[in-house]
């Protein structure tokens, strides 16, 4: 049993709370009706066995009827009532005759059921009208099974629980059959999954065996009799939930249909409050997460292959594949457990030979193809099916067994002009009852087939052509072109400008020099060594004055140089006013080594010229960027 928290508790009694007013407003409804007398009385429920199988997260629903007319006229239509909190959970629903014995008749084709609004009935109760293959003449009867299945008609209580608690989890139906109709005799089998029971609603006749709750037999029971009970029960069935699941299905004509599915699962059920513990999950796994479900099963065509399973991160390696003539089972492993209330995302991928789902008929192909997801029990929220038809492909056709809604759109692929045409299926609330085979029938001409392998061959011939085109014809530029002149001058005033550069990278180097003399003549008082490498220093210097001038004159004279000269000059001038700053700087300091002169006085002499030798560094410095960036 659960210890619960004050929170935890007021979440499970408004729970609770809803449930019974749900029950009491619709018991209300019931009781009025069930004393009007209405023209459905002539139909008589001679028996009715349902049986609720709660043994997944998905709730089936199975009712046998035994069907009397005991009235004068023909009866060739009976209805199905579910109540509206119960018809909003409502996935699928189907009708067949039964022979008797657990068999039924024709159970291939399934009786027309389409949901309609008797009048005088409350909005609470929702109808849906089975059309029988023949009338029933006064005192005929028949026997149909009715399949009702429901998904999220399981509620998590409590709604959340640490990863060491079980699930329990609260179902709530009818014991008698809610009919319009007066039944002579029915009975309810609720199958669970487990004998663990925490609560159920005793009334009259009511038996446990096992895991199998038995309601009834009831008998004489009058149109729209009503026993509500509620079944708390533990499950640590799988809650795995597909928000959202894109099916892709690709057509090619060259024997292979290529199937892509995107999912975002979540686990349904009771959500995980708490930390998650890795080592005691792994120590135990059925006590310290009995609630999460580890692997998922796809239950692929037989045939399958170049099968694939990964996510955002890439290829997940935790999978398995059996396979045999009759089927292919793909073993899904998240990267982590899912908890209640945990998500993952993650994609796989398979094809198939085309010739086992391509047909033709009448002059047309058409795809058999099946519609749910391949993963064993998976609810679907909201599922969309592509069908990607070949380019080309027209007067398209889509039969479904079932309502759904239908869409086209374009796809742009390889070699492609127009794009192929797309036939998306889109449905809502869709479980594994679902998984029939729908057909999309179309029109191809055999020759569009050719288009392809005619633009690669184009393609290959055209880029061989060009090769020969360029190793055989001259591309070079005319010597005597104006262009192929303006280039050259160009690179001549690029090659002169590189040697400016250099020239000034020398003198720069000489001015470091001299910085590097003075440095020495702090440290040992060698004035005379300091006279000398100035006197080296300014030999160097008119010497590569002397370079540049030629340098400059001809950049002045060539018109390809007209943007660029100016800062060229610039920067020669700055250098050479730098030499002299450097040179005055220089001389200051060695005379006052001389004299003696040293300290503040030293300090106050070559301020001012070191702060300009400063700034004209920098300028040099951004000029020679400058040209260089050029």
């Amino acid at each position: 049993m659960f210890k619960q928290l004050p929170a935890e508790k007021l979440r499970t009694d408004r729970l609770v709370m809803g449930l019974r007013f749900d029950l009491l407003s619709l018991f209300t409804t019931l009781a009025l009706l069930s004393t009007t007398t209405t023209v459905l009385s002539d139909v008589i429920l001679s028996r009715v066995d349902r049986r609720i199988d709660l043994t997944s997260q998905i709730a089936r629903v199975t009712s046998t009827l035994k069907v009397e007319n005991a009235g004068p006229g023909p009866v060739s239509e009976i209805l199905i009532t579910f109540p509206e909190v119960q018809a909003k959970d409502l996935a699928y629903l189907m009708a067949a005759l039964n022979e008797g014995k657990g068999k039924v008749k024709n159970s291939g084709i399934s009786l027309p059921i389409k949901a309609v609004n008797p009048e005088g009935m409350p909005p609470s109760l929702i109808f849906h009208s089975v059309s029988l293959p023949t009338a029933l003449g006064e005192g005929d009867s028949l026997t149909i099974d009715v399949l009702a299945v429901f998904t999220h008609a399981l509620r998590a209580f409590p709604e959340e629980i640490t990863q060491a608690d079980i699930q329990l989890v609260l179902f709530q139906d009818t014991a008698h059959y809610l009919s319009p109709y007066a039944v002579n005799i029915q009975s309810l089998t609720v199958k669970l999954p487990k004998s663990r029971i925490e609560s159920y609603t005793k009334l009259d006749n009511t038996n446990i065996h096992g895991s199998d709750i038995k309601y009834g037999p009831y008998e004489n029971l009058p149109s729209f009799s009503y026993a509500p009970v509620v079944v708390h029960f533990e499950t640590n069935q799988p809650f795995a939930v597909a928000q959202e699941l894109v099916r892709e299905i690709e057509i090619s004509h060259w024997g292979n249909v290529q199937v892509t599915e995107h999912y975002n699962i979540v686990h349904g059920g009771a959500k995980s409050k708490g930390e998650f513990s890795r080592l005691d999950f792994q120590a135990r796994p059925h006590l310290r997460g009995a609630s999460a479900f580890r692997n998922l099963v796809a239950k692929l065509p037989p045939r399958s292959h170049s099968i694939y399973y990964r996510d955002e991160i890439g290829n997940i390696s935790t999978s398995n594949v059996w396979d045999d003539p009759k089927k292919t089972e793909l073993l899904i492993e998240p990267r982590y457990p899912l908890f209640g209330g945990w998500r993952t995302t993650f994609t796989i991928g398979y094809g198939l030979p085309l010739q086992d789902f391509l047909f033709e008929s009448e002059g047309k192909r058409f795809l058999d193809f099946s519609f749910g997801s391949p993963i064993n029990d998976l609810v679907i929220d909201n599922l969309i099916v592509k069908v990607v038809l070949p380019e080309g492909s027209n007067d398209i056709f889509i039969s479904t067994p079932f309502p759904v809604k239908q869409g086209q759109e374009t796809k742009i692929s390889h070699l492609d002009f127009v794009g192929r045409p797309v036939v998306l299926l889109e449905k809502t609330n869709v479980v594994p009852e679902h998984n029939q085979y729908f057909q999309v029938y179309y029109k191809f001409n055999s020759l569009s087939m050719l288009m392809e392998p005619f633009i690669l061959i184009s393609g290959f011939f055209f880029l061989f052509v060009a090769c020969i085109v360029y190793v055989h014809v001259d591309l070079s530029i005319s010597k005597s072109s104006a262009s192929y002149l303006a280039k050259m001058q160009w690179d001549e005033v690029r090659a002169t400008i590189q040697e400016v550069q250099s020239i000034i990278n020398q003198c720069l180097s000489t001015h470091e020099k001299l910085e590097a003399s003075l440095r020495d003549l702090s440290r040992t008082g060698d004035v005379q060594a300091s006279k000398s490498a100035r006197k080296a220093a300014d030999s160097l210097l008119k010497e590569y004055s002397k370079e540049l001038k030629p340098l400059l004159s001809f950049l002045q004279s060539s018109p390809q140089a007209t943007q660029i000269l100016p800062k060229v000059e610039e920067l020669v001038a700055k250098e050479r006013e730098l030499q002299e700053r450097l040179i005055t700087k220089h001389s200051t300091i060695v005379d006052c080594y001389e004299k003696k002169i040293g300290g503040r006085e030293l300090e106050n002499r070559v301020a001012s010229q070191q702060q300009k030798v400063i700034v004209l560094k920098q300028e040099v410095e951004d000029l020679h960027d400058y040209i260089e960036e050029i």
